[in-house]
């Protein structure tokens, strides 16, 4: 079995981190700010984190010029791979991200809008180089709807059925993130993970609901995720990535230990 990968996620609005619930506004006063990007990163690259996500937040030219910046100097000192993510809406963006020191591309709203961003990506980059991130929330007793802008405008697409359309066009690799468990600290959602994780042959990653150990570890057994993807459980000092590692491998679970 594959090493399974702990990878921090840093949500970044003007240049600092900040963590919401359920996909909380900045505009709304629902962040919390958590500190400096590139310290934490640095954090949990001396923890053994295996990548860095940076989820660009602002959406505006002022905070695409502050992420680039954030990602140059995070570039120069950390030694993981790193993800980037909010706001990239051309293979131009994916360039700037690129060249400032990124190693993948997450694409999310701008997937939906235009599809063919995908392939374009994928052709011109690699698909190793393409993530698409997917924002679900439980719209029925059976169904996930993919939803875009931040969690707030229902696209008509079913998870599966997108995450299977994203992987055709070329993405590399699927972040799930469950609108629901977000920031709630109560647990990954299961079941469309594991949905989604066996209907795609590239690597899943689950986000959302990480509030102990054990969730990692459900997640990636019952849910079959490849990777989980954390925020708050880091962030406060609950757990380091080093004791979430030494968790995952007594219970059987592959990782990488530095």
């Amino acid at each position: 079995m594959l090493a399974r990968r702990v990878i921090p996620c840093l949500d970044v609005h003007d240049g600092q981190v900040t963590r919401g619930v359920q996909f909380g506004k900045a505009e709304a006063g629902e962040l919390r700010n958590v500190g400096d990007p590139v310290e934490l990163a640095l954090r949990y690259n001396e923890q053994g984190a295996d990548e860095m996500v940076f989820f660009d937040i602002t959406a505006s030219a002022h905070g695409r010029a502050t992420m680039i910046a954030v990602i140059e100097r995070a570039a120069d000192q950390c030694f993981m791979p790193l993800t980037v993510g909010g706001g990239i809406k051309s293979v131009a963006d994916m360039y700037a991200m690129l060249r400032a020191g990124a190693d993948k591309i997450s694409i999310n709203s701008s997937a939906l809008a235009t599809p063919d961003l995908i392939r374009l990506g994928a052709e011109k980059f690699g698909s190793q180089c393409i993530v698409v991130s997917i924002d679900a929330k439980k719209t029925a007793p059976d169904r996930w709807e993919v939803f875009s802008h931040g969690g707030r405008k229902p696209s008509g697409w079913e998870a599966v059925a997108w995450a299977q359309r994203a992987v055709e066009l070329g993405a590399g690799e699927i972040v799930l993130n469950s609108i629901d468990a977000d920031g709630t600290k109560a647990g990954f959602d299961l079941v469309i993970t594991r949905r989604v994780s066996e209907s795609v042959g590239v690597p899943v990653v689950a986000s959302g609901g990480a509030g102990n150990l054990e969730h990692m570890a459900a997640v990636l057994l019952e849910g079959k995720a490849d990777a989980v993807l954390a925020a708050s459980i880091f962030h406060y000092g609950q757990h380091t990535v080093l004791e979430a590692k030494q968790f995952l491998q007594a219970r059987g679970i592959p990782v990488r230990l530095a």
